[in-house]
């Protein structure tokens, strides 16, 4: 059964999450991409995620020297549940300067990638 979803940027990747093969009343991971300006502001926001359920990694992209912090939780990948999540990294994260960018996930299909 397809699942009709809100036509916006996380109906429409959720929509793909479903077609490429993920039970969608299973739970699965989902990676929040946080842009941070600096690596100071990237490890005080893995803290501060951290005490809300994430669990963070830092990361510096080699050719432009970015920082990231991705940002997983596993749950149930609906629509609510995951602009929810988004809006709460951004209220927290605001303060700081850092910003989630979007989020990916693998799914929880069994089939080969």
């Amino acid at each position: 059964m397809t699942t009709i979803y809100p036509d916006d940027r996380d109906g429409l990747a959720l929509k793909r999450v479903e077609e490429d093969g993920s039970d969608m009343s299973a739970s699965m991971t989902i990676d929040y991409a946080v842009s941070a300006p600096d690596e100071v502001v990237a490890r005080r926001a893995a803290d501060l995620v951290a005490d809300h359920g994430f669990d963070p990694s830092i990361s510096q992209d080699e050719g432009t020297g970015a920082w990231s912090v991705y940002c997983s939780m596993t749950m149930l990948a609906t629509h609510e549940a995951v602009v929810a999540a988004r809006l709460k990294l951004n209220q927290l994260l605001a303060p700081l300067g850092a910003t989630c960018d979007g989020w990916a996930t693998f799914g929880n299909s069994s089939a080969p990638l």
